[in-house]
Protein backbone atom coordinates (compact mmCIF):
# COMPACT_ATOMS: atom_id res chain seq x y z
CA UNK A 1 0.00 0.00 0.00
CA UNK A 2 1.07 3.38 -1.06
CA UNK A 3 0.78 6.21 0.82
CA UNK A 4 -0.05 9.84 -1.22
CA UNK A 5 2.12 13.11 -1.78
CA UNK A 6 -1.33 14.20 0.33
CA UNK A 7 -1.31 12.39 3.39
CA UNK A 8 2.39 13.46 3.63
CA UNK A 9 1.31 17.10 3.28
CA UNK A 10 -0.82 16.30 5.73
CA UNK A 11 1.61 15.10 8.53
CA UNK A 12 4.53 17.17 7.64
CA UNK A 13 5.91 18.76 10.69
CA UNK A 14 7.03 21.49 9.00
CA UNK A 15 3.55 23.16 8.91
CA UNK A 16 2.88 23.49 12.35
CA UNK A 17 0.69 26.20 13.77
CA UNK A 18 2.51 29.44 14.55
CA UNK A 19 2.42 29.58 18.71
CA UNK A 20 -0.22 31.68 20.15
CA UNK A 21 0.94 34.35 21.80
CA UNK A 22 0.59 35.35 25.60
CA UNK A 23 -2.61 37.62 25.36
CA UNK A 24 -4.37 35.72 28.13
CA UNK A 25 -1.39 36.22 30.66
CA UNK A 26 -0.95 40.12 30.16
CA UNK A 27 -4.81 40.37 30.32
CA UNK A 28 -4.97 38.21 33.70
CA UNK A 29 -1.80 40.41 34.90
CA UNK A 30 -4.11 43.52 34.19
CA UNK A 31 -7.22 42.38 35.40
CA UNK A 32 -5.62 41.64 38.91
CA UNK A 33 -4.11 44.90 38.92
CA UNK A 34 -7.32 46.35 38.37
CA UNK A 35 -9.05 44.24 41.57
CA UNK A 36 -5.96 44.59 43.77
CA UNK A 37 -6.32 49.07 43.04
CA UNK A 38 -10.18 48.51 43.14
CA UNK A 39 -9.71 46.86 46.76
CA UNK A 40 -7.27 49.67 48.00
CA UNK A 41 -9.74 52.30 46.57
CA UNK A 42 -12.65 50.53 48.71
CA UNK A 43 -10.59 50.24 51.55
CA UNK A 44 -9.54 54.34 51.35
CA UNK A 45 -13.00 55.32 51.52
CA UNK A 46 -13.93 53.06 53.84
CA UNK A 47 -11.44 54.75 56.17
CA UNK A 48 -12.26 57.93 55.36
CA UNK A 49 -16.16 57.26 56.46
CA UNK A 50 -14.83 55.97 59.52
CA UNK A 51 -12.75 59.36 59.73
CA UNK A 52 -15.48 61.32 59.34
CA UNK A 53 -17.76 59.60 61.81
CA UNK A 54 -15.00 60.10 64.30
CA UNK A 55 -14.29 63.42 63.63
CA UNK A 56 -18.10 64.45 64.29
CA UNK A 57 -17.67 62.51 67.67
CA UNK A 58 -14.46 64.70 68.62
CA UNK A 59 -16.55 67.58 67.67
CA UNK A 60 -19.74 67.01 69.50
CA UNK A 61 -17.54 65.05 72.59
CA UNK A 62 -14.07 66.68 72.75
CA UNK A 63 -12.54 64.16 74.77
CA UNK A 64 -9.38 62.68 74.74
CA UNK A 65 -10.38 59.11 73.81
CA UNK A 66 -12.35 60.07 70.63
CA UNK A 67 -9.45 62.38 69.75
CA UNK A 68 -6.71 59.73 70.06
CA UNK A 69 -9.11 57.35 67.97
CA UNK A 70 -9.47 60.08 65.30
CA UNK A 71 -5.23 60.61 65.02
CA UNK A 72 -5.08 56.76 64.86
CA UNK A 73 -7.03 56.57 61.94
CA UNK A 74 -5.37 59.48 60.20
CA UNK A 75 -2.10 57.72 60.77
CA UNK A 76 -3.26 54.92 59.19
CA UNK A 77 -5.12 55.92 56.01
CA UNK A 78 -1.60 57.97 55.62
CA UNK A 79 0.31 54.93 56.27
CA UNK A 80 -1.65 52.72 53.74
CA UNK A 81 -1.87 55.99 50.86
CA UNK A 82 1.64 55.69 51.31
CA UNK A 83 2.00 51.75 51.54
CA UNK A 84 0.29 51.23 48.24
CA UNK A 85 2.18 53.59 46.15
CA UNK A 86 -0.23 56.54 46.72
CA UNK A 87 2.12 59.90 45.56
CA UNK A 88 2.60 62.30 48.32
CA UNK A 89 2.05 65.61 47.08
CA UNK A 90 4.92 67.96 46.94
CA UNK A 91 5.13 71.35 46.69
CA UNK A 92 7.70 74.14 46.43
CA UNK A 93 7.15 77.07 48.15
CA UNK A 94 8.73 80.91 48.26
CA UNK A 95 9.64 83.28 51.17
CA UNK A 96 9.85 87.05 50.44
CA UNK A 97 13.54 86.46 50.66
CA UNK A 98 13.64 83.71 48.18
CA UNK A 99 14.20 81.18 50.12
CA UNK A 100 12.50 78.35 48.78
CA UNK A 101 10.78 75.63 51.14
CA UNK A 102 9.94 71.90 49.82
CA UNK A 103 5.88 71.01 51.70
CA UNK A 104 4.96 67.46 51.92
CA UNK A 105 1.13 67.24 52.25
CA UNK A 106 1.96 64.34 55.11
CA UNK A 107 3.56 66.94 57.11
CA UNK A 108 1.33 69.43 56.83
CA UNK A 109 -1.75 66.50 57.69
CA UNK A 110 0.68 66.72 61.58
CA UNK A 111 1.00 70.09 61.87
CA UNK A 112 -2.96 70.01 61.57
CA UNK A 113 -3.74 67.53 64.05
CA UNK A 114 -1.37 69.04 66.45
CA UNK A 115 -3.55 71.68 65.87
CA UNK A 116 -6.62 69.80 66.38
CA UNK A 117 -5.26 68.59 69.41
CA UNK A 118 -4.91 72.10 71.16
CA UNK A 119 -8.43 73.18 69.92
CA UNK A 120 -9.74 69.96 71.81
CA UNK A 121 -8.38 70.97 74.71
CA UNK A 122 -8.74 74.64 74.52
CA UNK A 123 -12.47 75.00 76.29
CA UNK A 124 -13.01 78.04 74.74
CA UNK A 125 -12.82 77.08 70.72
CA UNK A 126 -15.99 76.49 69.80
CA UNK A 127 -17.50 73.11 68.09
CA UNK A 128 -17.33 74.68 64.54
CA UNK A 129 -13.39 75.58 64.59
CA UNK A 130 -12.70 72.02 65.46
CA UNK A 131 -15.25 71.27 62.96
CA UNK A 132 -13.33 73.37 60.58
CA UNK A 133 -10.03 71.68 61.02
CA UNK A 134 -11.33 68.26 60.59
CA UNK A 135 -12.60 69.08 57.46
CA UNK A 136 -9.39 70.75 56.76
CA UNK A 137 -7.68 67.53 57.91
CA UNK A 138 -10.36 65.38 55.39
CA UNK A 139 -9.56 67.68 52.47
CA UNK A 140 -5.75 67.16 52.85
CA UNK A 141 -6.39 63.58 52.76
CA UNK A 142 -8.42 63.57 50.08
CA UNK A 143 -5.94 65.45 48.42
CA UNK A 144 -3.76 62.61 49.04
CA UNK A 145 -6.02 59.90 47.75
CA UNK A 146 -6.69 61.96 44.00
Amino acid sequence: MKIGQEIRSQLDPSQKNPPLKSVQGNNFHSAIRTEQQQMRETELKRLLEQITAQGDKVARFRSFKDLSKFKGLVKQFVKEAVQYGLDLKQTRNFSMNGQSRKLTTVDTIDEKLVELTDSVFDQEKKSMDILEQIGEIKGLLVNLYT
